[in-house]
């Protein structure tokens, strides 16, 4: 059996897809959140259905100190920090200094993607967060406890792909969690298996898609 199938030839080919799922909910004006970077191309494509604006929210995975592949928490760019379980193992200097590093990160970010310029407002909204997938889910939970500060009307999280343990831990939080693709629980998972066409984003590519859906 096969536990990873490859179900889209990229990122805007996933969101094409996702925003056609979406489209059928029928949402009176919706605003669409990307969860840099990997999931602004798949937002810029839900956003163009959706005929919505498109923001981005800014969170950052916390990760361990030995890999940069995993991790046990995510702060977002307003202070919002999410830690996980995984944390209570570890000694607080070390869950202090990586929140740390993922915060600088997301300052960063937040000065590269926004430079400025005022965010979309949330109170009273539809607000579909976007990403390209979910592993754990706790970056994406860090950022649904950051929009939920604003006073949204709903929120809904809409990704082409998902593990299965990462549907648990978010859906309870959000009014609606729609993943075209949720992977078995207990199996090993990779976001990018669900892609043909799979590669990081700079920067630079990030600040092109949030110019040219500005236009």
């Amino acid at each position: 059996m096969q536990y990873n199938p490859t179900l889209f030839r990229d990122r805007a080919d996933a969101g094409g897809k996702l925003g056609q799922e979406l489209d059928r909910l029928e949402l009176q004006n919706p605003v669409v959140l990307a969860v840099p970077a990997g999931g602004v191309p798949v937002a810029k494509e839900v956003a163009r259905i959706l005929h919505a604006p498109l923001d981005v929210i800014i969170a950052r995975k916390i990760q361990f100190p030995w890999t940069t592949e995993a991790g046990f928490g995510a702060v977002v760019a307003d202070g919002t920090v999410y830690l996980g379980p995984y944390a209570e193992n570890l000694p607080r200097a070390v869950v202090e200094a990586q929140t740390q590093k993922a915060q600088r990160e997301v300052e960063h970010r937040t000065k590269e993607f926004l430079r400025g310029r005022k965010q979309v407002q949330l109170c009273g909204k539809v607000v579909i967060l976007v990403d390209d997938g979910l592993a754990t889910g706790s970056t994406m939970l860090a950022a649904v406890q950051s929009v939920k500060k604003k006073g949204p009307k709903k929120i809904i999280v809409a990704v082409p792909t998902a593990s299965g343990t990462a549907v648990k831990l978010i859906e309870l939080h959000v009014d609606r969690l729609i993943a075209l693709y949720v992977h078995p629980g207990g199996m090993p998972f990779a976001v990018a298996s669900s892609y043909q066409n799979w590669y990081d984003l700079t920067d630079e590519q990030v600040k092109a898609y949030l110019e040219a859906s500005s236009e």
